[in-house]
Parts: structure tokens; C-alpha cells; sequence
């Protein structure tokens, strides 16, 4: 299981976060957000989690302007971005750059959505159904996901917080590489409650990937079911 721990924004607090081992650290650079990166990226500690900056709807130059200033590994489009925004964006990005798409699921139609990006994203991420883009702390039905047939492995977000390690753990989809985590955790906006955090991952039998040089391991997600065989 991979853990992307989202809403960074302090140099203390990444550490903190970073040293528990998660995988990835999200870095949110949509204006209207309170969790929106206040921190000049010099003043920001290295880390060994990769990072991920979070855009919603915002022009390619910006985004390509924060993976140079801000040494980002890879990007999610929390937003209406097209197909055809990601398939140009794509082709913009340093070599290696992960692009991942954020799809608000609120029916099982929304999935449907989640198929045009199968050839212009590496990854996909599962949240609910918002007007604010994210960090909501708002659940949806996780069931709605057993007919999610595509071919992108996905990370699954919305609402999780301390309490759900039984219904993370038991959760089973072939497709699944982890969880993305953020308000539930928080102390305040863009700071996380360091201790909450590491019971979590204790909890969901968590093992950092760190120095693997992946930023997720997408080759060894499990080939979907054949026929009809619907996932756990």
C-alpha cells in the first residue's frame, strides 16, 4: 500500500511527515485553497517522499513553472482538465513526471468519466464528489468503485481519517495502489497532527517504498478479473 499524505505547506511539518516514511507529500498550488503552498521552495527541506503538486484548472505554464521552481516529481490535475489538457501537459513535462488525474465519484457514471484519461495519465485518484476540489473530509460510497473496469490503477481519497484503518485495510479492488490523506489529519489548515498520523500508518500496515525509485509501484498492481468477475 502506497500513502500520499496531501496539503503540505510548513518546513517542520514536512519533515515530521516525510520522516514517518509515507510515499508521496502533496503540495497544493490552487490559490483559492487554505491549504495552498505558502512556503518558498528553498526554505523547503529535501525529502525523501517524492512530490506531488496539486493544480485545478490552472494554465500549463503555471504548473510547468512550479515542477522547475519547486523540483516536483510528479502532478495532479484536481480539476475540469480535459484529455486533451492532460495529453499536451504530458508532452510539456520532464521526462518521468507522473500525472495523475483526480475524478470526483459521486455515481457510477462518474467512473465512466475516469476512462477517457486511461491514455494521457499514469494514475488516477478517486475522491468525492466537491465543489472545493478536494480536502472536504466528506466520504463516498467506496462500493461504487467494484465497477470501476479501466485499466489506470488508482489512489483512493475522500474523507479518511483516524478510525478507518479496518475499512482501508479490508478494502479490495485490483486496481488500488493506496490511500490519499489530508484534512482528517490536521491540526489546521496545511498542518498535520504528526502523531495521529503515524498511528494510521502503523494501523494500515504501512511500509514506505522509499529508494525504490518509483514513484508508485504501478507495475505491480494485479492484472484485472476476466469475464465478468467483479473486484472484492
Amino acid at each position: 500500500m502506497r500513502v500520499k499524505v496531501c496539503g503540505m505547506n510548513f518546513p517542520d511539518n514536512v519533515a515530521a511527515v516525510d520522516a514517518l516514511g509515507v510515499d508521496l507529500l502533496g503540495f497544493v498550488f490552487y490559490p483559492n485553497s487554505p491549504r495552498c503552498v505558502a512556503t518558498p521552495p528553498e526554505k523547503l527541506p529535501p525529502t525523501r517522499a517524492k512530490r506531488v503538486g496539486v493544480f485545478v484548472d490552472q494554465d500549463e505554464d503555471e504548473i510547468l513553472s512550479a515542477v522547475g521552481r519547486y523540483g516536483l516529481d510528479g502532478v495532479q490535475l484536481h480539476g475540469a482538465e480535459s484529455p486533451d489538457f492532460c495529453r499536451r501537459l504530458r508532452g510539456s513535462l520532464p521526462p518521468g513526471t507522473l500525472l495523475v488525474k483526480a475524478v470526483g465519484v459521486a455515481s457510477s457514471e462518474d467512473l465512466t468519466t475516469a476512462l477517457a484519461y486511461e491514455e494521457v495519465a499514469d494514475c488516477l485518484l478517486f475522491d468525492t464528489h466537491c465543489a472545493t476540489h478536494g480536502g472536504s473530509g466528506r466520504r463516498f460510497d467506496w462500493s461504487l468503485l467494484s465497477r470501476y473496469r479501466g485499466n489506470l490503477p488508482f489512489l483512493l481519497s475522500g474523507g479518511l481519517g483516524p478510525g478507518d484503518e479496518e475499512r482501508v485495510r479490508s478494502f479490495r479492488h485490483p486496481r488500488c495502489l493506496g490511500v490519499d490523506l489530508n484534512s482528517r489529519f490536521e491540526l489546521s489548515p496545511g498542518i498535520k497532527d504528526v502523531a495521529v498520523l503515524a498511528r494510521f500508518l502503523r494501523g494500515v500496515g504501512h511500509e514506505p517504498s522509499h529508494g525504490t525509485g518509483q514513484l508508485l509501484d504501478i507495475a505491480s498492481v494485479s492484472p484485472l478479473p476476466s469475464g465478468d468477475e467483479s473486484p472484492g
